[in-house]
């Protein structure tokens, strides 16, 4: 189930699903270690001897963010039980405090009692073994605890502080449920401690007036010991805690405007999603650099693993993005974080966790013949040179670049150099941008090269001009190769990949592949270039979706969540990704303004797909356009911020204003 309303502050992060429960929740980085893995946290109301939970269907529930901030906005009403809800959740912007505001409205012109039932579902550190949850009397609030894990939840009604009931119990052993089964009959039989598999549920009593409402705070504090959760929640208690979100709501609406350009004739709704895709890309961007690729926990269900992994691409398109609409401080740490785990041979490993340590991997060591092969996707790599430049040139940071110039910059320079097959002139093999296939794909390619000229000018700008000069002209080698080996004549277009068959012999890949697009997209070649025109023309022809929500597919006959084997129809699930690579060829390519009707109408229909919170997943359902794999997923807002970016420099530019060296930020 996607999630739709993930919070942060870059320490601490919580992620709601689809019926607004309490799923996941990372600390202290953002990504590793989740105290939740998917299981639900409920919030329930007891009303006229009715119980029920927030996600019942009784209960229809409309979720949002509030404009511009990483607060959410969400709003509930059960007609049966004649309760409406507002609810505000955020996490605090300088402390690993999660609080919400709950305002409860009586439908009904008679007082009446109402119930509030929090319940907390936890398995610390990933897992349920140890963990201990107790009920602290001084507080009146709930604790669970493992290890250097501590979280402490409570609750302020009327300005009384504390729960006015509390259970807790075993879950999920020994035919126990847990104790939101002990809740459903509207009482709590207490349990003041309980240790193993466990959860908790606290509740408080309010008196709803007729017509009338009530406002009731609820807050978790993270820390790593008794004394920090404890120091917390008397912070919030005495501060109030809607001095906390009044702080952090303001903070989060300062910082996705601070600065703003011209719109490019965008709409409120796209300028909106715009903003909605840069505060998705810092909630899952970790204070110490890494930038995750989802933080939805559903994905183990299928891939027996998760996306809360530092993709260097995904990270390198997120950083691009972010220091475009002026975020240098984080998109440094970024470039840090990579040069912290570069390998001494000066590339980048499949993925990383947020810690910096080597993520899972699929990639083998060895290639079907039993030789040696790099488990490497090298476009990872060159990515990361050629948005550290673009870094560069727009904040100047001439003191940080010289700290990234010995453990980066030069290191995967001269492997980028140096990794090319003396035969072809091509890049070594490596597996590709979707992490299947190895040898030398097109997008690769168009990577590498990008990566070669960004070290030609980084050297060059250090006085290493006789360097300067051989990355210079390994990158026009690189191309030439390209245009020899990669360049189809009978198709007309470019080819997917050079693979190398067990002969030795290299073998085209002419399968039709939305990443052709790298060859461009990165400034190889020219957007109206010949040999480009006819590959994406070719690419839309080819993989545009054939339903009534359109889109276009990874690659033909992919079977990765395949929905239907009618190839003609759907030659595989449409990505957003993809669809935002042909919007960025469209502006790229334009001459007129009239040219961007087609990547605007792009960009609404990308609009028209996103989730009631505006967040975007990896991929969609070609026949109902509801949401697979991953939700929300950083490339997707990755590549939309970039295409709304490029889109409105292209007006712009289209009106003869020079925004020079101006952050791209709406």
């Amino acid at each position: 189930m996607a999630r739709i309303l993930p919070i942060s502050n870059g320490d601490l992060m919580v992620n709601f699903d689809r019926q607004y429960n309490l799923r996941d929740i990372y600390y202290p980085l953002i990504g590793q270690e989740n105290h939740g893995m998917g299981c639900l946290s409920r919030l329930g109301f007891f009303i006229d001897s009715r119980f029920t939970w927030i996600h019942d269907a009784q209960w229809q529930r409309d979720l949002h963010f509030a404009r511009e901030t990483m607060a959410t906005n969400v709003n509930a009403t059960n007609r049966r039980s004649g309760l409406s809800v507002n609810i505000s959740d955020l996490v605090d912007a300088g402390r690993p405090v999660y609080l919400r505001r709950m305002v409860v409205r009586n439908e009904f012109d008679r007082e009446r009692q109402l119930d509030i039932f929090f319940h907390h579902d936890l398995s610390i550190s990933g897992h349920a073994i140890g963990d201990t949850a107790y009920f602290d009397p001084d507080m009146k609030a709930l604790i669970h605890y493992k290890g250097k894990r501590y979280f402490l939840f409570n609750s302020l009604v009327g300005g009384k502080p504390g729960f006015d009931s509390h259970a807790t119990g075993i879950k999920y052993r020994g035919g126990s449920k847990g104790t939101w089964f002990d809740a459903e009959d509207g009482h709590l039989e207490g349990g003041s401690i309980a240790h193993g598999s466990v959860d908790s549920t606290g509740a408080v009593k309010v008196r709803l007036p007729p017509n009338g409402s009530v406002k009731i705070y609820w807050w978790m504090a993270a820390g790593e010991n008794y004394s920090q959760v404890r120091d917390l929640n008397k912070l919030v208690l005495e501060r109030g805690p809607e001095l906390f979100l009044e702080r952090t709501t303001s903070f989060w609406k300062l910082w996705v405007n601070t600065s703003d350009i011209e719109r490019g004739d965008l709409s409120p709704e796209l300028e909106g999603l715009y903003k909605r895709s840069l505060l998705i890309l810092r909630a899952h961007t970790d204070n110490r650099g890494g930038i995750i690729a989802a933080a939805d926990s559903d994905t183990t269900s299928y891939n027996g693993d998760t996306y809360c992994y530092v993709w260097p691409r995904d990270g390198a398109r997120a950083a691009q993005a972010l220091v475009r609409a002026g975020y240098f401080r984080i998109v440094a740490r970024f470039f840090e974080f990579c040069a912290r785990c570069l390998t001494g041979e000066g590339y980048l490993l499949h993925k990383y966790n947020p810690d910096g340590s080597a993520g899972s991997s699929w990639h083998p060591w060895i290639n079907e013949n039993g030789q040696k092969q790099l488990p490497i996707q090298e476009d990872e790599t060159a990515l990361v040179l050629y948005s550290l430049w673009e870094y560069y040139s727009l904040c100047k940071d001439i003191e940080g670049i010289r700290l990234l110039y010995g453990p980066l910059i030069k290191p995967a320079a001269a492997f980028l150099c140096d990794y090319i097959d003396k035969d072809s002139g091509l890049p070594e093999g490596s597996y590709d941008i979707w992490e299947e296939a190895y040898g030398t794909s097109a997008f690769t390619a168009g990577a590498v090269w990008a990566g070669l000229e960004a070290a030609s000018m980084f050297v060059q700008a250090f006085g290493e001009a006789a360097l300067a000069r051989k990355y210079k002209l390994a990158a026009q080698r690189l191309k030439d190769a390209v245009l020899k080996h990669m360049y189809d004549p009978e198709k007309g277009r470019f080819l997917r990949m050079i693979r190398v068959g067990k002969n030795g012999a290299r073998e085209a890949d002419h399968r039709l592949d939305s990443s052709i697009c790298g060859l461009y997209l990165f400034g190889m070649f020219e957007p109206s270039h010949p040999y480009v025109v006819n590959t994406m023309k070719e690419i839309e022809r080819g993989l545009w979706c054939q339903t009534q929500h359109g889109g276009i597919a990874r690659y033909y006959d992919d079977p990765y969540l395949r929905t239907t084997d009618n190839l003609r129809e759907v030659p595989g699930n449409p990505w957003f990704v993809s669809t935002l690579w042909l919007a960025q060829w469209y502006i790229a390519r334009a001459s007129s303004l009239n040219e961007l009707d087609r990547p605007l109408s792009l960009l609404k229909w990308i609009q028209s797909l996103a989730m009631p919170g505006g967040t975007l997943a990896e991929q969609f359902n070609p026949y109902t356009g509801e949401p697979l794999s991953a939700a929300p997923l950083v490339w997707s807002h990755a590549e939309l911020a970039l295409t709304i970016q490029n889109y409105a420099a292209k007006v712009m530019e289209l009106k003869g204003v020079n925004i020079g060296d101006v952050a791209l930020c709406l």
